[in-house]
């Protein structure tokens, strides 16, 4: 008699386990509180899905326990993804590295999805929201006070508080403190920043390239570097989006956090700044630096800046005194600005937190604390950067559930 598997969330990590548990002989059934599912997935890389990246190096990915992640995330199971892609028919556009649909549409990666879940027999149950689980008779019950849905085995595939317009409420953490899991606390991730000061309504709607220092307690943890969107509350962008999981993490447990933002990325240090501004002084003699700027920065973010350090970008480089040309090095070569939140879940990504690893197998993903319950995706204390990490794991862990349980059966 075939195994019975209830998965809770139609997402791409429970509809990944779904299809690989039918192709190994076990009954899935995806229980998913929307109408339809992977609605999430429709909405990621502005409807185009980067759903992979050719660069798996474990330093795009991030848990509060980092150092169990190279057991988790083996080349032989991104290996594996591969030929699930291929297994479902997915044909990419690989650009510099990123993988997306040819189509460049979200819509065709939820379809092909959901196409192949149907032909493998998976079985959905729509609009039925999981409020409570408990296990009776060697068997889980969702919902035993209405629906009554019983299986032989329990996977949580709900995602995180990221999106909640979605359907994401955290039920998913709610399951697992009832089967005895502690859950690192859940922070927004890929999430942009909110920064100290009154000046950022002035630079409001600027972009431009730049090198990110996150800083802890004055001692930099992570850098990035790409476009710069500068916001009326703080900033944004990929680069911001990418450093934002360690630093909200550092502002929960109250540490002082703050970025310190290269403007002149390709300069190393305030040194060289004043030495290319000697450099383009000498070769435009009677400009002014607000001159000797253009190009470099847009013309707004020249005045913010300048105006913000009281600096008259009027005069020659020449009539600046000592003192003020290494203020003016100082701050194009690093502008620090002090971090004092994030924005909310609803424009989160992801989410950083979640079911720590150290509380499940990493070669099944099953609990420590219960037989037979495993979780994938996003409830997991693992998260990625911007670039199809977050949903390359979604598919990894998926595989990784669907294989094992299928094994053992």
């Amino acid at each position: 008699m075939k195994k019975k598997a209830l998965i809770i969330g139609g997402g791409v990590a429970g509809l990944t386990a779904a299809i690989v548990l039918e192709k190994n002989n076990v009954e899935a059934w995806v229980i998913e509180r929307n109408d339809r599912p992977l609605k999430k997935l429709l909405l990621t890389g502005n409807g185009k899905c980067n759903y992979w990246n050719q660069d798996q190096a474990l330093s795009h990915y991030h848990s509060t326990t980092e150092d169990l992640l190279p057991a988790l995330m083996t080349s032989s199971r991104q290996q594996e993804v591969f030929s699930f892609f291929d297994s479902i028919g997915i044909i990419p556009r690989i650009k510099n590295g990123y993988y997306y649909p040819f189509s460049n549409q979200a819509s065709s990666i939820a379809e092909l999805l959901y196409l192949s879940a149907k032909e493998q027999k998976v079985n959905f149950l729509t609009n039925v929201l999981a409020e409570e689980v408990i296990y009776q008779n060697n068997q889980f019950i969702v919902n035993p006070k209405t629906e009554k849905i019983t299986g032989d085995l329990l996977i949580v595939a709900t995602g995180s508080n990221a999106y909640p317009r979605t359907g994401s409420d955290g039920i998913g953490y709610q399951i697992a403190k009832s089967f005895g899991h502690q859950i690192i606390p859940v922070l927004p991730a890929l999430v942009q920043l909110k920064i100290k000061g009154n000046y950022t309504k002035d630079w409001k709607g600027i972009r431009c390239d730049a090198r990110l220092v996150g800083l802890v307690n004055g001692k930099v943890i992570q850098e990035e570097n790409g476009e710069l969107q500068l916001t009326e509350y703080g900033i944004s962008g990929i680069c911001t989006l990418n450093i934002s999981s360690k630093l909200a993490r550092s502002l929960a447990t109250g540490d002082k956090v703050e970025v310190a933002i290269h403007f002149l990325p390709w300069l190393n240090s305030k040194k060289e700044v004043q030495a290319y501004l000697e450099q383009r002084a000498n070769h435009f003699p009677n400009r002014t630096l607000e001159e000797l700027m253009e190009t470099i920065l847009p013309y707004k973010l020249v005045h913010v800046l300048f105006d913000y350090y009281k600096v008259d970008y009027k005069k020659s480089w020449d009539n600046f005194t000592s003192q003020e040309k290494n203020t003016v090095s100082e701050f194009l070569f690093q502008h620090k600005v002090e971090v004092i939140g994030t924005n909310s879940f609803d424009q989160a990504q992801v989410c950083s937190g979640g079911v720590p690893l150290t509380e499940v197998n990493l070669d099944s993903l099953e609990s420590k604390k219960k037989k037979n319950l495993y979780f994938v995706g996003e409830i997991l204390d693992v998260n990625g950067d911007c670039g199809g990490y977050n949903l390359g794991f979604a598919f990894l862990s998926g595989m990784v559930v669907g294989k094992k349980v299928g094994i053992d059966k």
